[in-house]
């Protein structure tokens, strides 16, 4: 047995793929807030006075922030739980933020599709 084998290294591909879970995760959250960003700085830069397609911007943009921020809290949980259950060995697979970032996602879709029909 090597000396310095820690209780984690047991595990380590598993950490390792949590490690790797975390980070895509990230990687979505900035891409949702990205592309709030990316629609408010493209209907900004061809403005046409409409109060209501800025005001619909305005709230979508807000909005994937949002997302983004709590995808990015849900995940570091997540990450954290999965951690926890590997070295205790006792590992639940994700089922509550899987629904949670599916409802989100469908909500930011009809929000981008209600910005599309007011253009």
């Amino acid at each position: 047995m090597v000396e310095n084998q820690t209780h984690e290294s047991k595990y380590i591909q598993q950490h390792l793929a949590n490690e790797r879970t975390y980070l895509a995760w990230l990687r979505t959250a900035l891409a949702i807030i990205g592309i709030g960003v990316l629609v408010a700085s493209l209907h900004y830069n061809t403005k046409t006075g409409d109060n209501l397609k800025d005001v619909i911007v305005v709230v979508l943009s807000l909005y994937t922030f949002m997302v983004g921020l709590s995808t990015i809290i849900f995940s570091t949980y997540n990450y954290y739980r999965i951690r926890k259950g590997i070295n205790s060995q006792t590992f639940k697979s994700s089922n509550n933020i899987i629904i949670y970032i599916t409802i989100l996602m469908i909500f930011t879709l009809l929000f981008f599709l209600s910005y599309i029909l007011f253009i």
